[in-house]
């Protein structure tokens, strides 16, 4: 009795193990087919992810360069201004009343030395007659010196008086957008003072200021060296994007400008500089962002689609290729990162690897199917 339970507990097995595989058993039927990717080794820039804040490209503070009281705001608080355009008047009576003095100082002054250009034109006529001496003549020449020199001190400040009467006029420094203004009409204000009257800022394009990491900056610092983040030699993609705070993606590619040749000790971090147009004014000073830069270029890996990679229990990413024989194979992957939906792979895929990206469902490692390359996308849309 023993030993017919035993040979019916060998048969439950052997119908179990059979019905196991039975959903890949390549002897009845057709062999199932997949979707495959042929791949392909390239080149691909590697980014990353930094903080950083939004800097206005140019920043003008509007002060006094005279002083006096303010009698009228010439301009709209938060409109464009140009550079040049009239904003502040302060009251001109006391700069036009000092014009007028030295315009008075200039007559006065040439007029004395016309009369020592007489004098001396006289000395040196009677000096021709013998009727004076040269100490005559020598007088009368340092009276004409004196003259002049007195001529050119009034019509210095002349000049310095019709500067002062233009700087009542409080004009734009810059071109850019004025916020609001800081004082009113009637106020007083004094030249060069602290406080500025109004700041402009220049936002049509602006900088970004990126907190990079070590790690980052020794990875593009390397590059460099190694020559791999050359353009021309390389095919480095240099355009830096932006992620804004409401986790959109910003229009407007950029560039990157400078970056401080130091570390701060105290946070490990390296400040760079990008520049991003902002036509539409989108991007303000002070604005949180996150930029993604390039800083290193990967060497011949494959861009392998999402879909085709999965991972095993120990979280190693994998991929199932068909191999020469349309036998399915599995392939242990070591990926840098993502780009553009494909996972960056450095090791485990090579160029003309067929990768399983559908019909994964219906196979598994050994087993014989047949392939259909996937149309390009540009094809399916076209389609």
């Amino acid at each position: 009795m023993l030993g017919r339970k035993n040979v019916i507990l060998a048969c439950a097995l052997a119908i179990a193990a059979a019905s196991s595989t039975a959903a890949f058993s390549q002897q009845k039927g057709p062999p199932p087919t997949v979707t495959v990717v042929t791949m392909q080794a390239e080149d691909v820039t590697l980014r990353a992810n930094m903080p950083g804040r939004v800097v206005a490209y140019g920043v003008a503070e509007v002060r006094p360069q005279v002083s006096g009281i303010i009698v009228e705001r010439l301009f709209k608080e938060g409109a464009t201004v140009e550079k040049g355009d009239p904003m502040y008047l302060i009251d001109k009576a006391v700069y036009a009343a000092t014009v007028a003095q030295a315009r008075a100082s200039v007559a006065q002054a040439q007029a004395t030395l016309t009369s020592s250009e007489k004098e001396l034109k006289r000395a040196n006529e009677l000096y021709q007659r013998n009727v004076v001496s040269q100490q005559s003549v020598d007088d009368a020449t340092a009276s004409r010196d004196a003259a002049q020199a007195g001529l050119l001190l009034a019509q210095a400040q002349l000049l310095s008086a019709e500067i002062d009467l233009e700087h009542t006029t409080i004009s734009a420094p810059l071109s850019g957008i004025v916020g609001r203004t800081l004082t009113t009409q009637g106020a007083l204000v004094t030249a060069q003072q602290s406080e500025p009257l109004a700041v402009i800022r220049q936002i049509d394009k602006v900088y970004v200021d990126v907190a990079a990491s070590t790690a980052d900056i020794l990875r593009y610092n390397r590059s460099k060296l190694n020559g791999s983040l050359a353009q021309e030699a390389s095919g480095l993609d240099p355009e830096v994007t932006l992620t804004l705070a409401d986790g959109l993606t910003y229009d407007h590619t950029g560039t990157m400008r400078a970056a401080e040749p130091q570390v701060d000790p105290q946070t490990g971090v390296s400040v760079m500089r990008l520049e991003f147009p902002n036509p539409e004014q989108l991007l303000l000073p002070g604005l949180y962002v996150k930029a993604r830069l390039p800083v290193e270029i990967a060497k011949n890996v494959v861009l392998a689609p999402q879909e085709g990679i999965s991972r095993d229990r120990r979280g190693q990413p994998t991929a199932l290729i068909v191999n020469g024989e349309n036998v399915v194979e599995q392939k242990t992957l070591e990926v840098l990162g993502t780009r553009d939906g494909n996972w960056i792979v450095t090791d485990g895929l090579k160029a003309g690897d067929r990768l399983i990206v559908a019909g994964l469902q219906k196979i598994a490692p050994g087993v014989t199917v047949s392939a259909e390359e996937r149309p390009a996308k540009n094809t399916l849309a076209q389609n």
